[in-house]
């Protein structure tokens, strides 16, 4: 009368390294033989991963293959070290509520320059996700999105082990009337405390402590050279690159049209 049970072992998981769903952004993609390109994707939870996509070259792929397109990934690799081939399906509308916006647009493209050549592939930076995510919607306000894109930076720079620390005067201890940043250590100095290094200190605009009066003028240049030495220093310099030439472009755009 008894029931012979059997010990079937249960099926294989998936390894999250070679095979996952996840929501992504698209950073970059180029051609790869006829009809394939190789995307480089900013995932939410598996980092920043590239991946072959089989007719990618096609017109139909093409508007979600641009850098700012959100899509669902499905990820598939043979082992944790392989290029792998990933299907692609979009979310929203992408980047493409932006084309009558050039200068929204050259800003996309500095971003998403930065966090390929920032973000070391397959680890995890939620941080940098949720700022690249933050700043795409951010993009349809021109009054704001420049001082959002400080802001990205800043957020890269944290959530790879360099961030700013913009708590208290390195000096003094005081919280109050920061506006500076030493160069050698990210920490805040006062106004005060720095005065008699000012030409060797960054400046430190208030829009990047919380400061709700607005931006003043001059501010978002300042807050691009602070964040870029940072970015250049500790992150673009120890790789041997550059930052990266749409960042440049970016800056130059934006002091023609006078937002810096």
């Amino acid at each position: 009368d008894g029931v012979l049970a059997l010990d079937v072992p249960p099926p294989p998981r998936p390894n999250p390294l070679r095979e996952f769903e996840d929501e992504a952004f698209v950073l970059g993609a180029r051609g790869h033989g006829d009809t394939g390109v190789i995307v480089d994707l900013l995932t939410q939870a598996h980092g920043r991963r590239a991946a072959y996509v089989a007719g990618g070259a096609s017109r139909r792929m093409k508007p979600f293959l641009q850098p700012g397109a959100q899509v669902t990934a499905q990820v598939r690799a043979r082992t944790t070290d392989h290029l792998g081939s990933a299907r692609l399906e979009p979310m929203g509308e992408g980047p493409s509520a932006l084309f009558d916006d050039p200068l929204a647009l050259t800003g996309l493209a500095a971003a998403a320059a930065v966090a390929q050549g920032a973000l070391p592939e397959r680890e995890v930076h939620a941080g940098a996700y949720l700022a690249f995510e933050a700043l795409m919607a951010a993009f349809s306000i021109p009054a704001i999105w420049p001082a959002v894109f400080v802001r990205f930076e800043a957020g890269l720079l944290d959530d790879l082990g360099f961030g700013l620390d913009l708590s208290r005067c390195a000096v003094t201890g005081s919280t109050g009337d920061l506006t500076w940043v030493s160069p050698r250590t990210g920490r805040a100095v006062s106004a005060e405390a720095g005065a008699p290094y000012a030409d060797k200190l960054l400046a430190l605009p208030p829009f990047m402590l919380g400061a709700q009066a607005g931006l003043a003028e001059g501010d978002v240049g300042r807050g691009l050279d602070l964040t870029g030495h940072f970015l250049e220093r500790n992150v673009f310099h120890p790789q041997d690159k550059p930052l990266p030439p749409a960042r440049v472009w970016l800056i130059d755009k934006l002091r023609d049209a006078g937002r810096l």
